[in-house]
């Protein structure tokens, strides 16, 4: 008999602690991602065949007291090496776990290490070969705090290996995480199975091997305990034979319903594949389709489903995914009344999109992901009355006060933008306090921008408002989920505004005011068009046929872009960002505006201002309200320091010259007396500037007409 430790996923013990009771093992014990117990040679050869929720055994060598280096080296000294494999065995040293003195785990295998080697040179043998590929033994480490627990790896490579799987799908579970699932779904195993997402077939796989009797490991053909000196053939022999006939029998008795469906052709015939490797060929049925869609097996009475849909690791992914998760949880209740379902995922706040009540739920990690696996019932009602099977379910109203809301400004803000010809523009803008996001239209798209939500808000209850947003925006505009952006908006730092959000380079064109504009949804926490501005940018437009005109602070030169088409002369476009200035070119390009007149210069525009010495008939300035970015040599703060920029913009403005001077600063106070020393005047044209779809966020706009004082507009 031998002390062991199985190693599992943390959640799995109480369930790996059942696995053993039930091949004879007596009185295991759960410890954190494992479980210890006794065993002698037969049990532990069929543990290591047999069990379906352990990644490896390990024989328990020693146990001690590690509160340094030399203690572990000591330890391990005094351990009979020779005892337990012969020299010419390859290992490898697998140590997890630090403490206060040993801080690296690589640093722990090699003093581990060091200590087998000098065992065998000092017991006159050959020393052991180190191999990290194919080792023929591991030597198992597990450090915490001052404990230590030193063994032999029974395995080798990790049972979730079975050697069924040699590719899998984007996201695939481990096998024996999969198996637990199955295990804790509810299935009975004599009633039908269905997977509507089954990738791989990863969770089907481990169903009818659970269900048929398949020993997990059969198909594995490398074990490190091979190579243990007390090793028996004989025995070792025998288990696997006998596992094999009780596996085959399983098979050929095997007559329950099992379906997977995919939405991807390659990735089922990966699964097909990987079920021929497992020698359940012909067991579950694999076919095209799509998990929103599909129906219940007609007189196949009443089963489960079992399934792991993708799950967002960021919630800036989950537009689609929230909407995925909404109509597969309809379809259940449509389509699979008095079945029962058990569905795994990492986002509690997309199981909440299936809108069903879970009878149980179990907490298990996934690698570093903390996931739930939830069980329900699926309430036995009559369908309402429809065209048919294939009719789609009815969706209850998603957050009924905020989809009212949208509808009602779709319907006053949507006419207005179709007259004005705006392809852009806002239909909400934290109208109602517990749903605080601004959703914009593009073409076919949606871009929700969630408002940081105050300390004072549970984060459990905004991430379950903001699923419900989505959810409602969804149904109420019909945009498709994969065309819903998501962006969080607060408080931006130096820079931050310029860093990208991601690689897809989703760009598109739009149309505002019969001027062509590039925009990028996806990439960057700005679109590449400020829809507030829609207005003062027509206005500079209007005013812009014959003139020199200027843009500073240009972002992606929509303005200039406005201007050149309205007829500037000329048109200089300033901005710290080379990226932003390749944007305003490529606006220029798509409106058909090409030539030398138009510049574009690459600086930081509060030190061109300083030393600028041209002239222009028609500036817009669109300074931002705080600025420290690392890349101006101070920081810049619109309500203190826009007298200062007037001081500058003078010297530029030619007679009879305009400055349009805009600012988002809530309450900012234009300094009249400063302007009026400096022999400008000022118009506030802020009302007339303000477009309907921003009206709710008036203390956020300010523009001003600023002129030499006797011009006229």
């Amino acid at each position: 008999m031998h002390q062991y430790l199985a190693v599992t996923a943390n959640g799995l013990e109480n369930l790996l602690v059942e696995e053993l009771n039930k091949l004879g093992i007596e009185n295991p014990k759960p410890v954190q991602a494992g479980v210890r117990f006794e065993a002698n040679l037969e049990q532990i050869y069929r543990a290591c065949l047999s069990c379906r929720t352990a990644s490896r055994f390990v024989r328990i060598l020693s146990e001690f007291k590690c509160q340094d280096d030399m203690d572990l080296y000591l330890s391990c000294m005094s351990i009979r090496w020779q005892n337990h494999f012969d020299a010419g065995k390859s290992i490898i040293v697998d140590f997890n776990g630090t403490n206060g003195q040993i801080r690296n785990s690589q640093y722990g295998a090699m003093k581990v290490k060091d200590a087998i080697v000098d065992t065998f040179t000092k017991a006159n043998l050959p020393r052991p070969e180190i191999s990290k590929d194919r080792p023929d033994l591991r030597i198992h480490v597990r450090l915490h705090r001052d404990d230590a627990i030193l063994g032999i790896d029974m395995v080798g490579q990790g049972l979730n290996q079975r050697g069924y799987r040699t590719e899998a799908g984007r996201a695939p579970l481990r096998e024996t995480l999969a198996a637990s699932i199955v295990m804790r779904s509810g299935w009975d195993t004599q009633s039908p199975l269905i997977d509507p997402m089954c990738g791989s077939g990863t969770l089907l796989i481990e169903a009818v091997m659970l269900a048929a009797n398949v020993a997990p490991g059969h198909a594995r053909t490398n074990w490190s305990l091979e190579n243990l000196k007390d090793f028996d053939y004989g025995l070792w022999t025998e288990v696997k034979s006998e596992a094999k006939v009780v596996g085959r029998r399983g098979i050929n008795k095997f007559e329950v319903p099992v379906i997977g469906y995919d939405n991807d052709p390659r990735v089922l015939e990966t699964a097909k594949k990987n079920a021929v490797r497992a020698g359940i060929d012909g067991l579950i049925d694999f076919r095209l389709g799509d998990a929103t869609r599909i129906t219940a097996p007609k007189d196949a009475g009443t089963g489960s489903i079992i399934c792991n849909p993708p799950y967002g690791e960021r919630l800036s992914t989950e537009p689609g995914l929230i909407a995925l998760y909404s109509e597969f949880g309809a379809q259940l209740k449509a389509e699979f009344g008095g079945w029962n379902a058990s569905i795994f995922s990492s986002s509690d706040e997309l199981l909440s999109c299936l809108r069903m009540r879970a009878d149980k739920q179990y907490k298990v990690n996934n690698g570093a992901l903390n996931c739930l696996q939830k069980n329900y019932g699926i309430s036995d009602k009559p369908r309402a009355a429809g065209n048919g099977s294939d009719s789609q379910p009815t969706q209850a109203v998603v957050a009924p006060d905020f989809a009212n809301r949208l509808k009602k400004n779709i319907a006053k803000i949507g006419k207005w933008a179709k007259r004005e010809q705006l392809d852009c523009y806002r239909i909400y803008d934290a109208d109602l306090p517990d749903y605080n996001v601004a959703i914009d239209v593009y073409p076919g798209h949606l871009v929700i921008q969630e408002y940081a939500a105050p300390k004072t808000i549970d984060p459990e209850t905004a991430k379950r408002r903001l699923t419900d947003i989505i959810r409602a925006s969804i149904q109420v505009t019909g945009v498709e989920a994969n065309n819903v952006v998501l962006k969080v908006r607060q408080r931006q730092k130096g820079t931050n505004q310029y860093q990208k959000l991601a690689q897809k380079s989703h760009q598109m064109e739009v149309s505002e005011y019969g001027v062509n504009l590039k925009v990028n949804l996806f990439d960057y926490l700005d679109t590449g068009l400020f829809l507030d501005h829609k207005l003062t940018r027509r206005k500079i437009g209007q005013m812009a046929a014959g003139c020199d005109f200027l843009n500073l602070f240009a972002y992606t030169g929509s303005a200039t872009v406005h201007a050149a088409v309205g007829g500037a002369k000329s048109t200089t476009t300033i901005d710290m960002s080379n990226t932003y200035l390749d944007w305003a070119k490529e606006n220029l390009a798509i409106n058909g505006i090409k030539g030398k007149q138009h510049e574009f210069i690459q600086a930081d525009c509060l030190q061109w201002l300083e030393k600028a010495t041209g002239q222009y008939d028609l500036i817009f300035i669109d300074p931002p309200t705080f600025s420290n970015s690392k890349r101006m040599k101070q920081t810049f703060d619109i309500q203190r320091d826009h007298i200062q920029l007037m001081t500058h913009l003078k010297r530029l403005l030619r007679p009879q010259g305009t400055i349009v001077f805009s600012n988002n600063k809530r309450q900012f106070k234009m300094d009249m007396q400063g302007l009026a020393e400096l022999g400008l005047q000022a118009q506030n044209i802020s009302d007339k500037t303000l477009p309907l779809d921003f009206a709710r966020n008036k203390h956020i706009h300010n523009c001003w007409l600023v002129s030499l004082v006797g011009d006229t507009e």
